[in-house]
């Protein structure tokens, strides 16, 4: 079975169910390295990414259905000896592995949370590649465009219209605060910087650079993700709008 391995042209063996010392050693003497134990999700991905196919009997080994990879190397981490093997430049794979180690698991999530973030800007801009600028400013530009288009609205309509534009400047206000400035002035600063330049790229300078344009401090949003925000956010107020009543325990009469 060795020989067979060896005749096929294979340098490198996983094996998905094991095999023992002896079938090991006998592979080091043939230089071939082997693992042992490959899971077999893995082994089916280590498949697709090298153009392998996984061999059942060790009569259908041939040349064909050998994989190719650039380097299988292996990593060692910490003081654990916690190791793993790093199989790269592989033909047929556009893949891309994040290793994600930390302290303790709250740390681990925390990082996964933030790269699964990332990766999800990355596919609205691949969806819609259109962008609104951050720091607040997509938010004062709409909330004043509202403002002036309840103006033009007759009836009761126009008070919904202006708590709107009104509920908009919460989010450059949270994001005031959270910095550490003083959300009021900061946000009439910039409400009345952006009438005056009659420029929609100004907002809220969390990062103390000197400018209010996040134009020049290259900060911004998709617009698919603003749009998501501005929606979800909307059908909750309009789900809370729907009850008419509450009913608490002790006003209800179980006798």
């Amino acid at each position: 079975m060795v020989d067979k391995c060896k005749d096929s042209g294979a340098d490198l063996v996983m094996c998905q169910w094991g095999f023992d010392d002896e079938a090991n050693h006998l592979l080091l003497q043939k230089d071939m390295p082997a693992v042992r134990w490959v899971g077999g999700v893995e082994l089916e991905l280590l498949a697709i990414a090298t153009g392998a196919r996984i061999i059942p009997r060790f009569e259908e080994l041939s040349p064909e259905k050998l994989g190719v990879a650039g380097s299988i190397t292996e990593i060692e981490f910490g003081t654990t000896s916690d190791r793993m093997l790093k199989v790269e430049d592989c033909p047929t794979s556009k893949t891309v592995t994040i290793f994600v180690r930390g302290g303790n698991k709250m740390i681990v999530d925390e990082a996964k949370r933030s790269i699964h973030d990332a990766i999800c800007v990355v596919r609205n801009l691949i969806r819609d590649n259109r962008i609104v600028y951050g720091g607040g400013s997509a938010e004062i530009s709409c909330s004043l465009a509202l403002k002036e288009e309840a103006e033009k609205i007759e009836g009761l309509e126009q008070y919904g219209v202006r708590a709107f534009a009104d509920a908009l400047e919460s989010v450059p206000m949270a994001l005031a605060s959270n910095g550490g400035l003083d959300a009021i002035p900061t946000v009439s600063e910039v409400r009345r910087a952006q009438i005056a330049e009659k420029n929609p790229h100004l907002g809220v300078d969390v990062l103390r650079v000197g400018t209010l344009d996040m134009k020049e401090q290259h900060v911004f949003e998709t617009l698919k993700g603003k749009q998501q925000q501005f929606l979800l956010a909307t059908q909750v107020v309009k789900m809370i709008l729907k009850i008419d009543d509450v009913i608490e325990p002790n006003e209800v009469d179980y006798q």
